[in-house]
């Protein structure tokens, strides 16, 4: 990771995401989905559109960011938000108690769980490890406009 462009996801990964996603939230406003909660259909709905948004977000361009390590703990920031609407979504998940398409939403949800916790991992820690050596001076920071 030693090119100033390498501050992003791969484009395979954020159409991955983004299908992932669009299935989850099919099901979630189209599915045959019950609650015994009041509200919560639509609590779980608004949790998964704002993790479609923070999803959107680690596609962003970041090149108006004119150092590499801002752009890094952008990213990385980003990462974390996603984690944690997704977390919120899951959690909003549980109240789902019946209805014919719980298990989809189910698969929906474990599938986006599993790129999250491991293809994203990944890269997490590749550009963690590039923010220490850059901390540490070990690589140039770049500074471009």
């Amino acid at each position: 990771m030693d090119a100033p462009d390498d501050v992003a996801l791969p484009a395979e990964l954020m159409a991955q995401a983004q299908a992932q996603w669009m299935t989850l939230m099919a099901v979630a406003v189209w599915g045959d989905l019950k609650s015994e909660q009041l509200g919560l259909l639509g609590k779980l709905r608004k949790r998964i559109l704002d993790l479609g948004e923070r999803l959107k977000s680690l596609g962003g361009d970041r090149a108006w960011i004119p150092k590499r390590r801002e752009r890094i703990k952008n990213l990385l920031g980003s990462c974390l938000s996603a984690r944690d609407a997704l977390l919120q979504a899951e959690r909003a998940a549980q109240g789902v108690t019946g209805g014919r398409d719980i298990g989809k939403l189910s698969e929906a949800f474990v599938a986006l769980h599993k790129l999250i916790t491991s293809e994203l991992q990944g890269h997490e820690n590749a550009w963690a490890e590039t923010l220490q050596a850059l901390n540490r001076g070990a690589l140039q920071e770049d500074d471009e406009p």
